[in-house]
């Protein structure tokens, strides 16, 4: 039995994929005001924000738990709207041994839609797949979305 594993959701977006992008690479510590039932905040920890190499702390609710999650900004590709999180510390390294978030947001008619990719490897066999961190993320970009197209 493998203990590395690729989880994938796409979900659909009335913002544009740069406005979306933006927000995910650039302003994190703003998702916090959007959503604060899941994201407690996020604070830059090393570097600049939307710069490759940064590190950033995210305290989040997930499971009705208070968890944190520390994340070295490991690729950004403003062409593609996509950028790349690697976990280095926090709940998450209490069962995964590796994990990385990927974001790519595709333009789509009048909106876009992000595709969020989760990297891992588990501890051990027991562990189970991330299913709810990314039911978390797809909620996550629905209110982030209705922000975003509710502001103008």
């Amino acid at each position: 039995m493998s203990l590395s594993g690729k989880l994938e959701t796409d979900v659909e977006l009335k913002a544009s994929a740069q406005q979306f992008h933006e927000v995910l690479c650039s302003r994190p510590h703003h998702i916090s005001n959007v959503s604060p039932s899941k994201i407690q905040g996020v604070q830059l920890h090393q570097g600049e924000w939307g710069k490759e190499g940064s590190v950033i702390i995210c305290n989040y609710i997930h499971d009705g738990k208070a968890k944190v999650s520390k994340e070295q900004v490991e690729k950004i590709d403003p062409v593609n709207n996509s950028v790349t999180y690697k976990v280095i510390e926090g709940d998450l390294l209490n069962e995964y041994k590796s994990f990385k978030i990927t974001v790519q947001v595709t333009p789509k008619g009048t909106g876009s839609v992000s595709h969020w990719t989760y990297e891992y490897e588990k501890l051990h066999p027991g562990i189970s797949h991330p299913e709810t961190l990314l039911q978390f993320a797809a909620e996550l970009s629905k209110e982030i979305d209705s922000h975003l197209t509710s502001a103008k």
